[in-house]
């Protein structure tokens, strides 16, 4: 709740103001009239012209030093009219300083009245008004040396002198709004602070509302946390009695179960016969009992039927109510009610509570039944060791032949090794043969060049491996393939030197024929491929748009010498010589 200063308090200002403010104006008057440069007539004269000019203004540092150089050309001026002077017109130090002091004592005294003076005609003029005051002037001249001067200086002081008061009158009203705006600020305080302790007051009443409020809500919260012990009591109570209830029940199902298997293994003996009769006796039963509710149904619907018609007859049948409450249709209607939920529950009472029919009337039957599976056990037992003797029997069989195989597995595990270690050999050989190849070839092939060649050279090989030998279903490696090749290719040859020599040439001419013949075929067929294509570029070329040659060809100013590779070509030559000769004779 801020406040404007207008809206402040209009006192007079205080005693302590008056007197700073007094205090100001004679030193501002002392140092006006000490320092009566052009300067500070300026700036009188420009506070008077504007008057939102601000008095209050730091003097420039060169400004300060040039008022102290005129101060001191002032005294050495002073000095040498002092010593001008004649006796009786020269003073001493003391003397000044008695008359200063006295005329600022003066001055002092009288300087409320006339400020009060001043104010009023400052009031009703609305213009500061100008000292003219006799004293004043001897107290500030006295111990100057007085020279005759002209009017226009004359009017000149006393313009500055009135520029001065002019100066001194804005500061005081300057200072008079300062303290009016100090005192509504302090208003402003006390407003401020009389509203923090409002505020405060209602802060410490909610602090104890929001206190009573929160013992409330503890002493609720303890009420349900009792309540909550309680109902957890119960909860671990009732979850005990569960858990007996639980207990006793699995306890109770075991027995029934093994009273079940009881029953179970009961009504497997019993014969299938007799089971056929209880089947057919219990469902006659269920029909007699229909039929018994059927008619016993039918006869409450014509009671209830002929009830009806001598009651519509009747006007009295609210006042015999009650004795008909008490007649025995009625009773047995209700009875009727009443009993039959109760009836249907007793059916299955008597269902669940008659003793099942059993088959085994006394123990000796179970006995007897015994004694036959017992016969039967001891006849299955005699089978049994009959049937194991036939084991024992296959046991020895199988042991021989184990035996034997185990033999016949020793001679081919040796006829393996031996195998393998060829296999080895020939791996070996493999292996220097394919490292002479490489060092043959030198780098003349790629490896992903030899993996292309090594897989038709297998495709090639399986090929003629089906052809001679039959199908490979081992996948067995092109070496082994090769040497199955080679062994089949010695049967052969040893097979064609028992056969007749003119049988034999005449199958070399077969083949020979066949030979030619197909060679004959493969080259027919090359020549009709390749006419096939030069007849297919022609019609490309002739189908094809012409090209024009634009501009004219590159050419060079001269042509670049041909280089010469024959040297580096026979350089690598020898160095291969050298290597293969290295390779093979170190």
């Amino acid at each position: 709740m801020s406040r404007s200063p207008s809206q402040g308090s209009n006192k007079p200002p205080r005693s302590g103001g008056q007197s700073a403010s007094r205090q100001s104006d004679k030193v501002a008057l002392q140092s006006a009239k000490s320092s009566s440069g052009k300067h500070s007539a300026l700036s009188v004269v420009e506070s008077v012209v504007n008057p939102n000019h601000n008095p209050f203004t730091i003097p420039h540092d060169n400004d300060v030093f040039m008022l102290r150089d005129k101060e001191r050309q002032k005294k050495k001026q002073e000095r040498i009219q002092q010593r001008s002077l004649k006796v009786h017109e020269k003073t001493t130090y003391t003397s000044r300083v008695n008359a200063k002091t006295a005329a600022m004592r003066k001055i002092g005294d009288d300087n409320e009245d006339d400020f009060v003076e001043e104010e009023k005609k400052k009031d009703k003029d609305g213009v500061i008004a100008v000292k003219d005051d006799p004293q004043f002037t001897l107290a500030i001249t006295r111990d100057r040396h007085v020279e005759k001067e002209n009017l226009a200086d004359f009017i000149s002081k006393k313009r500055e002198m009135f520029l001065v008061q002019y100066s001194l009158g804005v500061k005081r009203d300057e200072m008079r709004k300062l303290e009016e705006i100090a005192q509504a600020e302090e208003k402003k305080l006390e407003l401020a602070e009389q509203y923090l302790e409002e505020d405060a007051a209602m802060f410490d009443e909610f602090l104890k509302e929001n206190d009573k409020n929160s013992v409330e809500a503890i002493k609720i919260a303890e009420a349900e946390t009792k309540l909550k012990l309680e109902k957890v009591a119960e909860i671990k109570k009732i979850n005990a009695q569960m858990m007996a209830i639980k207990s006793e029940i699995s306890k109770n199902e075991d027995t029934l179960k093994e009273y079940m298997l009881y029953k179970q293994f009961l009504d497997s003996l019993t014969p299938q016969e007799w089971k056929d009769d209880k089947r057919k006796a219990k469902e006659e039963k269920k029909k007699a009992k229909q039929r018994d509710k059927s008619s016993v149904s039918k006869k409450r619907i014509s009671i209830i039927s002929s009830d009806r018609n001598s009651s519509r007859g009747s006007r009295k049948e609210s006042r015999a109510s009650s004795k008909l409450a008490g007649s025995p249709l009625v009773k047995m209607q209700r009875s009727d009610a009443e009993d039959s939920p109760a009836s249907v529950y007793e059916t299955d009472e008597e269902e669940s509570d008659t003793e099942p029919d059993l088959f085994f009337g006394d123990p000796q039957q179970l006995l007897d039944i015994f004694a036959e599976l017992e016969e039967q056990n001891l006849s299955l037992i005699q089978n049994s060791q009959e049937t194991e003797e036939a084991l024992e029997e296959l046991r020895q069989t199988i042991k021989q032949t184990q035996e034997r195989m185990n033999r016949e597995t020793e001679i081919l595990k040796g006829q393996i090794d031996f195998l393998n270690d060829a296999i080895n050999r020939e791996e070996e050989r493999a292996k220097e043969l394919e490292m002479k190849s490489k060092m043959f070839s030198y780098g003349e092939f790629k490896a992903e060049d030899q993996e292309k060649m090594l897989q038709t050279l297998n495709k090639k090989v399986e090929e003629v491996y089906r052809n001679c030998i039959g199908d490979n279903e081992a996948n067995i490696s092109t070496l082994q393939m090769l040497t199955n090749i080679e062994n089949r290719l010695e049967e052969l040859f040893e097979q064609i030197e028992v056969m007749p020599p003119d049988r034999v040439e005449m199958a070399e001419k077969a083949k020979e024929k066949d030979r030619r013949l197909r060679l004959r075929e493969e080259k027919m067929e090359l020549q009709r491929l390749h006419q096939e294509d030069r007849v297919r570029r022609a019609l490309e070329r002739a189908q094809a748009e012409p090209k024009k040659k634009t501009g004219k060809p590159l050419m060079f100013r001269s042509e670049p010498p041909q280089t010469r590779r024959k040297q580096q070509d026979a350089d690598k030559k020898q160095d291969k010589e050298e290597e293969e000769l290295k390779y093979f004779f170190t």
